[in-house]
């Protein structure tokens, strides 16, 4: 006879249950199963005759278990009971539940527990310590009255909790109890747990804990520690929750996974994971290695599991998961580079950078007319079509959609007061784009075109409202992107550092000093321009203080005569 005993309590997918308690009765282990009363007679009769036939198999009295509530804890009490009292030679008792499955040889367990006969193994810490509680109650769980299922009654409960929280009710922990909490898969030697059930105090903590909320995790966690001389305060589950405190289920792709748990016993498993139990419901020697059981192997892989659910990924967005405003994993996946005023201020800007830097520049992409991709092309990764139209209809999901399309290759693009103003929010917002804005030299295009002066006036008036609205958004302090701004005066007047600074930044290639900066436009008569733009009532202060005649960039001063000593 096995000195290792199982509690098994058995809710749905019987035939699953049966398959592993005689799976444990196989290595001796003698096993009773409580079947939740909302199992109807008739699929009770049919497990219970299944399962009869088997001498080390026994059912206990049965109860009528809700998550949350007592009915837990009174079947886990009435099978330990019986399991004390049928078999003599147990002396580890093991609770379990129908869809937990062993992971190692059961006689590995075995021999693990009869190396430590007096050790209890029960998660068992007080609320204080407990990182894990998810629903808005710790301590309270302790102090409240919970007569109501929260999941079947949910709004009584939450009327019912904050009724006892505005009138001041806190209930009375018996004398002597300090509450801990846990997980509710145990396992306690004989001593301990026959110690629990015939407690002459137990109708008193019985009472108490009926009232408890879920106290199936926290009822032996804490009357382990009246009776225990060792405790291990850990499980021999493996058994893994979410964010929202729901058990994470196993299912047939998870095998080497749980292979590397190295756990005697895992729970939940999904009920048609053929190939799990398959690959476990074995007893051959050396299924998996003997070791200390290490759950904290595989505690990675959930975090990131729980990260990538909760979070998403950086700049990837879905119909399923769209994120509330302010709430994105990152506005965009990869940096990228904004340039406002450069192919107005320089002759082929765009191929000049896209060689001095390795990346992907594109024109205007918030044209009016369409989106300019690099290279004159129609359509870019991802499908995009350089239609004005489509790319309007959500400007902001076109950028986000480029960059997460194309990343690993970084993207620059031009953009201007005449472009769709949409996305100045996502910009500012966005901590990897580096916009770099030369304010004033929309007015470049204006003095080369051929237009009447009242016309290009009014124009002018209206790109510089448009960028000035644009500054104050790319100036306020919600802005985390990488921002410079340059007026066009400052600009003309010594452009290689500035040049040589937003390469750098960009660091596609490795770094080198830049000999000579991109072709500037003539910008001759352009200062008398911006005067005749003043005398007719436009002021262009976005420009800076441009003089009338400027004077001529990077030539070399004239040697001055020398003064004749006589």
């Amino acid at each position: 006879m096995s000195t290792v005993g199982i509690v098994m309590l058995v809710h749905t997918a019987l035939d699953r249950a049966r398959q592993v308690a005689q799976h444990w009765t196989a290595s001796g282990c003698p096993v009773v199963i409580h079947v939740d009363r909302n199992v109807s007679r008739k699929t009770f009769k049919a497990f219970h005759d299944a399962c009869i036939k088997d001498p080390l198999i026994r059912f206990s009295t049965r109860h009528r278990c809700e998550w949350g509530t007592w009915g837990i804890v009174a079947a886990s009490q009435a099978a330990s009971e019986q399991l004390l009292a049928e078999f003599a030679d147990v002396r580890h008792v093991y609770l379990a539940s129908g869809s937990c499955l062993p992971l190692r040889p059961v006689q590995e367990l075995i021999d693990y527990l009869a190396a430590r006969p007096r050790t209890d193994f029960i998660e068992s810490a007080t609320t204080a310590d407990v990182p894990w509680t998810v629903g808005g109650l710790d301590h309270e769980r302790f102090t409240l009255r919970f007569p109501f299922s929260w999941k079947k009654h949910r709004y009584l409960f939450d009327r019912y909790v904050n009724l006892q929280r505005r009138l001041g009710f806190k209930r009375r922990i018996p004398a002597g109890l300090v509450p801990h909490m846990g997980s509710q898969w145990w396992c306690l030697t004989r001593h301990t747990l026959s110690a629990i059930l015939q407690d002459p105090e137990r109708d008193t903590y019985d009472r108490y804990f009926r009232k408890v909320w879920i106290p199936d995790e926290s009822y032996f966690q804490t009357l382990a520690r009246q009776f225990s001389a060792n405790i291990e305060s850990r499980s021999l589950t493996l058994s893994k929750f979410d964010f929202q405190g729901k058990p994470h289920i196993f299912y047939d792709d998870h095998l080497q996974l749980l292979r590397r748990s190295d756990c005697f016993v895992a729970r939940k498993i999904w009920p048609r994971a053929e190939r799990l139990y398959q690959a476990f419901l074995t007893d051959q020697a050396g299924a998996m290695k003997r070791t200390e059981p290490n759950p904290g192997k595989i505690d990675r892989i959930f975090a990131k599991a729980v990260e990538r659910r909760t979070r998403g990924r950086d700049g990837l967005y879905m119909q399923s998961r769209f994120p509330r405003h302010g709430n994105e994993n990152g506005l965009t996946s990869n940096p990228y580079s904004v340039f406002q005023g450069f192919t107005e201020l320089f002759e082929d800007f765009e191929p000049w950078l896209a060689k001095a830097t390795g990346t992907r520049v594109h024109g205007h992409l918030f044209g009016p007319d369409r989106a300019e991709f690099a290279g004159g092309e129609r359509l870019i990764n991802g499908a995009l079509s350089d239609s004005a139209m489509l790319r309007d209809y959500n400007p902001t999901s076109f950028l986000t959609s480029l960059i997460w399309n194309t990343r690993g290759e970084r993207q620059c693009f031009q953009f201007g007061p005449a472009d769709n103003q949409e996305i100045n929010w996502l910009l500012a917002r966005d901590p990897n784009a580096q916009i770099s804005v030369i304010t004033g030299a929309w007015a470049v295009p204006l003095f080369k075109s051929n237009r009447n002066f009242a016309d290009l006036r009014k124009e002018a008036a209206r790109l510089q409202r448009i960028e000035s609205k644009h500054l104050e958004i790319l100036r306020s302090v919600w802005t985390k992107a990488r921002v410079r701004i340059w007026t066009m005066a400052e600009f003309v007047e010594a452009p290689m550092e500035p040049i040589q600074t937003i390469v750098d930044e960009i660091g596609q290639s490795s770094p080198r000093r830049l000999t000579e900066a991109p072709t500037m436009v003539d910008l001759t008569g352009f200062g008398q321009f911006l005067q005749n733009l003043k005398n007719q009532g436009m002021h262009p202060y976005l420009m800076g203080d441009f003089p009338v005649e400027p004077a001529p960039v990077n030539n070399p001063k004239p040697n001055r005569k020398p003064y004749l000593v006589r």
